[in-house]
């Protein structure tokens, strides 16, 4: 078991090839805006749907 977790940190800082700063922050700049995006999508499905069980709703009461 300690030979593993030996072997795991020796790949993780030897073999492993991280991202630059500049390269993570355009990363997650992209993955901020397209959440975003997603939510806006979603509240915009949501919305849609209300409405129309809303209008649904409202012609069987009649």
């Amino acid at each position: 078991m300690v030979n593993y977790v030996k072997e795991s940190y020796k790949e993780l800082v030897e073999k492993v090839s991280w991202p630059k700063f500049p390269e993570l922050q355009s990363s997650t700049i992209v993955v901020m805006i397209a959440s975003l995006l997603f939510a806006i999508v979603v509240l915009a499905m949501d919305m849609s749907f209300e409405n129309i069980m809303k209008f649904i709703y409202a012609q069987l009461g009649r």
